[in-house]
């Protein structure tokens, strides 16, 4: 397990999610953020963001021919990974933001963290574990920028991102993600890399 951790970097992905976790306490302890809900849109956004692009990285396998070829499934390894950095994430985050879950608190940074995760590991599959985080960051970016907009605030499912925590559509999507990527990448492990030139 110890050279599991080592050669998907885990380590580094842990102290990324503690920076995460501690930028997310200063963020949401600015007195501001108490004045209205609101403001926490960018916080229950961004840090999932960040929590996803660090779990994305560690998929990458530097052995994946070697992986192929053993007697062991590694399912059941890479999806205790997953499951792993994502409770973990998802925990941590949520401990960060104090809030009523009518508002932008724990709920849905929880929510948010699982969604973000699934499209990272979704992402892994199909560009590799390398450029994981750019299908989150394009669909987050593409969905908080157009936040204001009242088809994209309104839609609970396209715009789960940016609603408050107990939305039900928010949840089913956000959920829907993190089951979809996380079982696809148990089961297919990420796309294999080139050798770079």
């Amino acid at each position: 397990m110890a050279l599991y951790s080592r050669s998907h970097g885990i380590p580094t992905a842990l102290a990324a999610l503690a920076c995460a976790a501690l930028l997310t306490v200063w963020t949401a302890s600015r007195p501001d953020a108490y004045l209205d809900p609101y403001r926490r849109v960018s916080l229950v956004a961004l840090a999932p963001l960040l929590a996803s692009a660090a779990a994305g990285v560690t998929l990458h396998s530097y052995t994946r021919d070697l992986d192929d070829t053993a007697v062991r499934r590694w399912w059941p390894l890479r999806l205790a990974h997953l499951l792993f950095l994502s409770a973990l994430s998802a925990t941590l985050l949520a401990l960060a933001v104090p809030g009523h879950a009518q508002e932008f608190g724990a709920a849905a940074m929880v929510r948010n963290t699982l969604g973000a995760i699934g499209i990272t590991a979704g992402g892994a599959v199909l560009v590799g574990a390398r450029l994981s985080w750019m299908p989150t960051t394009l669909y987050f970016s593409a969905v908080y920028l157009s936040a204001s907009s009242p088809r994209v605030n309104n839609a609970t499912v396209v715009g789960w991102i940016v609603q408050p925590g107990p939305q039900h559509g928010a949840w089913a999507a956000g959920l829907a993600l993190f089951v979809t990527g996380t079982a696809l990448c148990a089961a297919r492990g990420a796309r294999p890399e080139g050798p770079r030139v």
